[in-house]
């Protein structure tokens, strides 16, 4: 059995998570003052340059700003979206293709990281996402969300949380799950356009053919092998644009009239 390195936060994320749990929570409000850097220095027990770089972390997250002479403050909640959190309705077939083309890069060193570093429980729950994959599969029902759990079980076996942000953030955009989750009434591509993973008309052998990719993708982590991981992740989400610019063109192409 592999030991599995502890992965202990640094100094100033301490610090960070610590003032970020304050502000989100309630406890520190929009004008605030921060508590002054010797009063974080003592309940952190870190140094000045330390309390310093978390400082810095926060500024730059838009949470805090700090004045000169005067003290750090708690900024308002900002009005512009964060960073690829554009919804699936509002981006265009090239852009859900160009992220797309990203994750590709980005998961295909996820896949090896998650190789070197996983965890039996990262694995057990990469297995029951591919479980419920392949019973929705055979059910004739949608395989999405498993799909999409799958692949952020494969961000968390990284244990790099901001793998784990960004290719969420990717994947709500790119793998869009339909409104109402668990409702009975049916959804259809032209409603909710392609989804990852998903098989469409013109691709009705899709699902099967991701469930073998996703197979492969898990017996590579599973063994521990980061070499054969990335590959393996690499052709399925090379593959899996593939079928969503099919996809795509088939519901965008111009529908024949009568007499065509």
């Amino acid at each position: 059995m592999n030991d599995i390195p502890v992965r202990v936060k640094s100094q100033p994320q301490r610090v960070v998570d610590g003032v970020s749990e304050r502000i989100h929570g309630g406890a520190l409000k929009p004008g605030d003052r921060v508590p002054a850097e010797p009063a974080l220095m003592r309940e952190f027990g870190v140094s000045r340059t330390v309390v310093r770089e978390a400082m810095s972390r926060l500024q730059a997250s838009g949470l805090v700003e700090t004045r000169q002479g005067v003290g750090t403050f708690v900024l308002a909640t900002p009005m512009a979206s964060p960073l690829l959190s554009v919804g699936p309705r509002d981006i265009q077939v090239r852009q859900k293709l160009a992220m797309l083309e990203l994750r590709i890069s980005l998961e295909s060193e996820a896949a090896s990281l998650a190789a070197a570093r996983r965890a039996d429980a990262h694995l057990a729950a990469m297995r029951a996402a591919l479980d419920t994959f392949d019973a929705q599969r055979r059910a004739g029902g949608s395989t999405t969300e498993a799909d999409f759990q799958f692949h952020v079980q494969i961000a968390a076996a990284t244990g790099n949380e901001y793998f784990q942000e960004v290719l969420q953030s990717l994947g709500n955009a790119t793998i869009p799950r339909p409104a109402g989750a668990g409702s009975a009434a049916p959804t259809s591509p032209a409603s909710t356009g392609a989804r990852f993973g998903e098989a469409q008309p013109v691709l009705e052998s899709g699902k099967a053919v991701t469930q073998r990719e996703h197979e492969a993708i898990y017996e590579a982590i599973h063994r521990g092998d980061p070499a054969s991981a990335r590959a393996a992740m690499f052709m399925h989400l090379t593959n899996s644009r593939e079928r969503m610019r099919l996809s795509l063109l088939a519901a965008s192409a111009p529908k024949a009239s009568i007499g065509d």
